[in-house]
């Protein structure tokens, strides 16, 4: 994509060439033209990055050098962004939660439980699915932010598996505690080097859907844990 901005405080060829070096060092910008007699910058990047983040680049909110958008919306292209970036994961969700409540409704009656159960199921077993594609890319990814991943490799490579497990065990209401209790502390596990990851604001990819597509961790995969980590908490306290 290819966005053109105002660009003020360009006096010379070595401010232009300043510039242009500076917004060059910012991740997925590809290329860049500015023109201080006409004030402007086109930036051409590989995903939508943000304006305070190019200003960043050019030294602040105090620079002398301002770069202001004019040829498209900025909220617009960050929520278009957004949405092209978590598009699978989204997708996925949104036929679990259709397929879910379906089945819910065509017994005639919603039944939280049951309708949780059938969607920690479909969670689980179109995880793994994803993650088993390519195992070692997904143990390789997953190594660079899960607590025990870090410290034991082999355990990337069994993790899918206990996903497929928990999956058919959700599905066929196999001992409900015991499956609800081993999701909760795995999901638990699991999130705290998500949550370390997305606070240190480290720039890793997600292997939540294993390694078949480029998704960044961010507060989605948080929501994500947490999800499971809620139903099974629920689950387990209506047990007790």
């Amino acid at each position: 994509m290819t966005h053109t901005y105002s660009l003020t405080g360009m006096t010379c060829g070595n401010c232009e060439a300043n510039v242009k070096s500076r917004l060059l060092s910012v991740a997925d910008i590809t290329d860049v033209e500015v023109s201080k007699e006409t004030k402007t910058a086109t930036l051409s990047m590989s995903k939508h990055i943000g304006l305070s983040k190019l200003q960043d680049a050019l030294g602040g909110a105090g620079s002398k050098y301002q770069l202001n958008a004019i040829e498209h919306h900025e909220i617009a292209e960050q929520t278009k962004s957004w949405l092209a970036t978590y598009k699978p994961i989204l997708l996925i969700f949104g036929y679990i939660l259709g397929i879910t409540l379906l089945v819910e409704y065509i017994n005639g009656s919603f039944d939280l439980m049951h309708w949780m159960s059938h969607f920690m199921a479909g969670f689980f077993l179109v995880f793994s699915f994803f993650k088993l594609l390519n195992l070692k890319g997904f143990a390789e990814s997953y190594a660079m932010y899960d607590v025990v991943a870090k410290k034991w490799n082999g355990w990337g490579f069994i993790y899918p598996f206990v996903e497929l497990v928990l999956g058919i065990a959700f599905l066929t209401e196999f001992n409900p505690f015991l499956t609800n209790a081993i999701t909760f502390v795995i999901m638990t596990v699991s999130i705290i080097g998500v949550l370390q990851s997305v606070l240190n604001k480290r720039k890793i990819k997600c292997a939540c859907l294993g390694d078949v597509f480029n998704l960044p961790m961010s507060t989605i995969t948080i929501m994500e844990d947490a999800v499971m980590i809620g139903m099974s908490a629920v689950m387990l306290l209506t047990m007790l």
